[in-house]
């Protein structure tokens, strides 16, 4: 049998194996496995225990594998969680050792603390929100397969008591199905928030023919129908509203102004339906909505729900005197259902009062403390007086009598059975739908499953033939392999089947196709399999392959849309295809791919987020050294040391951090994979990549040339010591690439024979640069350190990503072994792992003032004629070396001062006292045009334009020696160790 378990299944059985290792060491907290066994835990004592734990995590398995194929039958679907609960529901033993809790309780030494209120990313809001759809989809189901269905097969039901009972319930159930139009949902809402709603059910529960034959369909069936159902009636108002709320938190998390554009736009449009539902709501009385309300978190199986609900456990416990036995964390509870205050019938007809807490697992009654102190010190609230086990009891209604009303029955197995009263009609009904529920969820569970199973194997999917549909081909070795990583191979018919799968969504998934897919196919070659796939999917696929394809061509195009401009054939053939959807739901999904194309074109150069500093954020004011006058600027470039000498070195960091920083966040993810930069086509495949390699090479070239033509040994001197200070700012502002660059130019071949000069530079800047120097050590492991050690926004130095890439693309084939087919997918996930990172760098911009003299001094740096010879610019530094310090000499030779007249002195790298904070902390970003201002502040209003996806540099030729970067030697040295990058080929 070739069953896979999903990853959430797994993650399942593994906490079910974490719970069965908390109760091995159920004490009070804080406790060791030590303490538990009296004993000093060896190393082969650890092997045993989780050798055991290994074997029971097999055994559930294996028990589920038998389930899906002798229950089940079905042999090709991933076992899922609740296949693995449903599993366990059926062996007694799993069953008492796990205590069938639906959601594992954690370590109770986690549920002391208060839940950490952790802010909620937009892609973690989206999961939750699927996974609550997902059950909201499974209990629409339980309501019309289960509850509805039987009670349609009984003659005395008729059409109108179905209709009056659950309204349009299967349109509700359709809508949600297919993501049509939510209108279904006013008539829902009006029509099953009236009391003839209630009434009606009421009424033919009092038939005697139907409430004994509701006896018969299963144990607490007939005390479901009558309490548990109208709360379930209630789930999708409920749900409903909780759309609004999502909608708008989605609004409010997303990144992307387009996606914030068109969830405002979904709010224009539901706001009417929002504010009838609300009104309904409000009039009809019902304020206790079921299981989710608005505003409450989303899934249950968040993080911060559970340990919410593990406090309120231990607080419970701590409240009350005379717990013994296990923690109510352990006993099978993992949720806090409620608590109030219930009557008790004692012997000999004697009303007593209960507080009863309520958990998913176990109800506690307790009676409150008369004494609120004593000798040993202050005593609990509560003192307990009985508890009992969910799953070993059984509630039972008891009809209104002249002496005791709105009562019911728990009647355990092994005890005797109490009877409970509530103080209304109302109260009742709500502790009965609660409990009810939890008595009966696991019958109602293995019900709706064999139902949906029955479903399944009356009307089977019967797919084409493959030579008429090729993605009906089904999952072989022989085109798909996906177990071992090391060896995953997938061809691109699977992989489109995948990028569009029905059964769930996988945006990692999307995005590493859409970043390498050039590598192994064209674009053309995915628009005709995704073409292939919207049109002839069968239609019990086609409405979430439909809408996963669009979802996958909307991603393509926002973001990888450089494959559109690079082929305008492609880009008709996309907008012709996208014209051609039919339907009012899809034909809105393709117009707004349609209206981003637009928004491309408007402007080939993509507009970035714009930089708006707030009323507490403002750019530090541009620091100036010595004057320099408008003549200086015309031809900067006959005089490179210069400007070096008279601006701030705070400064030029400053502005060559904002360009480096544009350089960086320009490249795209194509210029990477398949190493495309060192191809033929380099200049088309990489221009923004090249324009990066080429302007970092020019700095590098431009130190060093400054630092050989300077003669004079005082001015050289100064030069050598602003360059570390520049170098110094670059590592305040997280500019590893400007910091590398340095370094590589100061250990050149020609800058670090020059003994003499880096002799008179004073210690401190000494023991700065060789820190900076540390950072290429041992393979770049201290800065690898330091870069995961800071906040954003940084420049990464892009060297290293060049490296690992190329190391990834030349010692990984394209294709599986043996075959042409199995593309090699594992390779392009881990080349989808680095620009992943490199993309998270570009996305936090610098709170800097730009400069535009001083940006373009540095855009236009030609310190060598283009197409200069790498060795001809190499011999003239070391030659220009040569001259100013001479091989042997132990006194420079003396030249006179260039700049006779002008100022050594540095003004240091200390900004002026300003209260503006420091440029790095995060920034918000906006589309507007507005920069907020300072209060009270003449400071000009400052906006950092939008950077183009072509920085303005000065063009390469293909001579141009790119050294900063690493020169790589894909192979094995002899001592058999992987041959890494060295800095730069200038370095001594």
């Amino acid at each position: 049998m070739n069953l896979k378990a999903r990853e959430d299944a797994l993650d399942h059985v593994e906490s079910l194996i974490l719970q069965l290792l908390m109760m091995l060491s159920g004490k009070p907290m804080p406790h060791t496995v030590q303490e538990v066994f009296q004993h000093k835990i060896d190393f082969q004592v650890s092997l045993y225990i989780v050798a055991v734990l290994e074997y029971i995590a097999a055994d559930i398995l294996n028990l589920v594998g038998k389930y899906k194929k002798n229950i089940h039958h079905v042999e090709h679907h991933a076992i899922t969680p609740q296949d693995i609960k449903t599993a366990i529901s059926a062996d007694q033993v799993l069953m008492d050792m796990f205590e069938q809790d639906d959601d594992v309780a954690t370590f109770p030494g986690l549920d002391d603390e208060p839940a950490a209120s952790t802010a909620v990313t937009f892609d973690e809001a989206v999961k939750e929100i699927i996974v609550e759809e997902k059950q909201y989809l499974r209990d629409l189901n339980l309501i019309i397969k289960v509850f509805k269905a039987q009670i349609e097969k009984f003659e005395q039901t008729t059409a109108k008591d179905v209709e009056i009972i659950f309204s349009n319930l299967l349109d509700v159930y359709e809508c949600t199905a297919t993501e049509s139009e939510f209108d279904v949902y006013e008539k829902y809402t009006t029509d099953v928030l009236k009391p003839q709603c209630r009434d009606q059910l009421a009424a033919l529960l009092e038939r005697p023919e139907i409430f004994n034959s509701l006896g018969t369909a299963g144990h607490g069936f007939r005390e479901a129908v009558k309490y548990v159902l109208p709360k379930l009636l209630l789930l999708p108002v409920a749900h409903v509203l909780k759309y609004f709320d999502n909608i708008k938190m989605l609004c409010h998390l997303s990144e992307s102004e387009e996606d914030r554009e068109v969830l405002e736009q979904v709010q224009g449009m539901l706001k009417t339906l929002q504010t009838q539902l609300e009104r309904v709501v409000s009039n009809s009385g019902i304020t206790v909505l079921p299981k989710r309300k608005p505003g409450d978190p989303p899934a249950r199986n968040n993080r911060s729900v559970r340990q919410a609900n593990i406090q309120k456990m231990n607080e419970v416990q701590r409240c009350m005197d005379g717990w013994e036995g296990k923690d109510i964390s352990q006993c099978g509870c993992s949720e806090f259902v409620k608590e109030g205050v219930l009557g008790k019938l004692g012997g000999g007809r004697k009303l007593t009062e209960r507080h009863v807490f309520l958990f998913d697992g176990l109800i506690v009654l307790c009676k409150p403390n008369s004494r609120r102190s004593s000798v040993t010190g202050p005593v609990a609230e509560f003192r307990l007086k009985e508890k009992f086990q969910i799953r070993k009891i059984e509630i039972k209604d008891r009809e209104d009598g002249d002496d005791l009303r709105f009562a019911f029955e728990i009647a355990p197995r092994e005890q005797s059975s109490i009877i409970l009263f509530a103080k209304t009609a109302q109260d009742k009904n709500e502790w009965m739908a609660s409990l009810i529920m939890l008595n009966t969820k696991s019958m109602l569970d293995r019900s709706l499953d064999m139902l949906l199973l029955d479903e399944e194997k009356k009307n089977p999917l019967r797919r084409p033939d493959p030579e008429q549909y090729r993605f009906a081909e089904p999952d072989s070795p022989d085109n798909i392999v996906l177990e071992q990583p090391e060896a995953a191979g997938v061809p691109l018919i699977k992989l489109t089947e995948r990028l569009t799968y029905h059964m769930y969504a996988d945006p990692m998934f999307v995005r590493t196709f859409l970043t390498t897919f050039r590598s192994f196919c064209t674009a053309q070659a995915v628009k005709a399999t995704l073409r292939d796939d919207i049109k002839r999917f069968r239609k019990e696929y086609s409405q979430p392959v439909k809408f996963r394809v669009l979802n996958v061509l909307r991603h393509w195009v926002d973001h990888h849309f450089y494959d559109f401009e690079r082929d305008q054939q492609l880009l008709q053939r996309l907008e012709a295809f996208l014209l051609e959807i039919k339907g009012k739901v899809m034909r809105k999904w393709a117009d707004s791919i349609l209206k981003i194309i637009h928004r491309k074109r408007l402007n080939r150069e993509e507009l970035k987020p714009e930089v708006v500093f707030g009323v507490d954020r403002s750019p530090p004011p541009t620091e100036w050294h010595l004057f320099k006058s408008e003549d200086d600027w015309k031809n900067p470039s006959e005089d490179l040391v210069k400007p070096l000498l008279m601006l701030h070195p705070i400064e030029v960091a400053r502005q060559l951090t904002l360009l480096e920083f544009d350089l960086y966040r320009a490249v795209k993810p194509a210029e990477l994979v398949g190493s495309v930069w060192t191809k033929e086509n380099k200049q088309q495949a990489s221009p923004n990549l090249l324009r990066m390699i080429h302007h970092n090479t020019n700095v590098t070239r431009w130190l060093e040339k400054c630092v050989v033509d300077t003669e004079n040994m005082d001015e050289r001197r100064a030069v050598v010591s602003r360059v570390i200070e520049i170098m110094m700012v670059l590592q305040e502002l997280n500019n590893f690439s400007g910091v590398l660059e340095v370094v590589a130019a100061l250990d050149s071949a020609a800058v670090h024979r020059l003994i003499l000069t880096f002799e008179e530079i004073v210690p401190k800047l000494d023991r700065a640069l060789e820190e900076a120097r540390e950072l290429c050590n041992d393979h770049y492991k201290r800065y690898q350190e330091k870069l995961r050690s800071i906040n954003p926004p940084c420049v990464p130095f892009f060297g290293m990503y060049l490296t690992n890439i190329l190391h990834i693309d030349e010692g990984n084939p394209d294709f599986l072994p043996k075959s042409d087919r199995l593309i090699n997918f594992s390779k392009r996930r881990k080349v989808a792992e680095i620009t992943g990172e490199i993309q998270q760098y570009q996305n936090q911009p610098y709170c800097l003032r730009p400069v535009p003299k001083i940006r373009s001094f540095l855009e236009n740096l030609r310190p060598f004629e283009e197409g200069k010879e790498t060795e001809d610019i190499n011999n003239y530094l070391y030659t220009r070396s040569l001259y100013i310090e001479p091989r042997g000499c132990r006194v420079p030779p003396k030249f006179p001062r260039q700049w006779d007249g002008m100022s050594l002195r540095s003004p240091g790298i200390k900004p002026r006292r300003s209260n503006v904070p420091h440029p790095l902390p995060a920034m918000r970003l906006s589309s507007s045009m507005r920069i907020a201002e300072e209060a009270d502040s003449d400071t000009p209003r400052v906006l950092t334009p939008p950077t183009p996806s072509t920085p303005c540099s000065p063009p390469h030729t293909a001579n141009s020696d790119h050294s900063v970067f690493a020169n790589v030697i894909v192979g094995v040295a002899s001592n058999g160790s992987a041959q890494l990058p060295v800095m730069s080929q200038h370095r001594a």
